[in-house]
């Protein structure tokens, strides 16, 4: 039996988690998110607390258990507190902008790159930090990996769109004349 899926979730105040045959609802003050359910899994709620149990002990039910229980997780903190992820621009004229639900990018391009927000996600700009924010922990990461898709850093200037606080391994460049 998982150890994650073992744990039960904690269900704050102001958060409702309805199960039905195909879908869980999760409803908060962020928003509203849906789950799909899977046939080995049982969610029971009583009270302040959700509980995920594998309906059998086959191979398929174990795997799914702790998945189960993460993502229900996820929605029920993503609905009360919501995710956020941070990116850097790093390069010397690089600008970032924000119209509406439209991400503006100059990052050394001929041209600026408008990159559209999905719908329950937000943006805020400090600079050369991007914010993004949603209750949906999906969509945000995904979100981010395609805005730093954009304009990946590279490894000799560092220059591009980077994650707050990744890494960037950087690399010496050309040596000098050979004699």
């Amino acid at each position: 039996m998982s150890r994650v899926g073992k744990m039960p979730i904690a269900i704050p105040t102001g958060v409702e988690v309805f199960v039905g045959a195909d879908t869980i609802t999760v409803k908060g003050p962020k928003g509203t998110l849906h789950l799909a359910t899977h046939p080995l899994i049982n969610v029971s709620v009583s009270g302040s607390e959700a509980l995920v149990e594998p309906a059998d002990t086959s191979r398929i039910a174990r795997q799914q258990h702790g998945l189960r229980r993460t993502l229900l997780a996820n929605a029920v903190q993503g609905v009360f507190q919501g995710f956020e992820k941070s990116l850097d621009v790093v390069g010397v004229g690089y600008k970032v902008n924000v119209q509406g639900n439209i991400v503006v990018l100059n990052v050394g391009y001929s041209h600026p790159v408008n990159f559209v927000l999905p719908d329950g996600i937000q943006a805020k700009v400090e600079n050369t930090k991007i914010s993004l924010s949603g209750c949906d922990k999906r969509l945000v990461g995904e979100v981010a990996a395609q805005i730093r898709q954009v304009r990946a850093p590279e490894p000799y200037k560092g220059k591009g769109i980077k994650y707050s606080g990744e890494i960037v391994r950087r690399k010496a460049g050309k040596s000098g004349g050979k004699k």
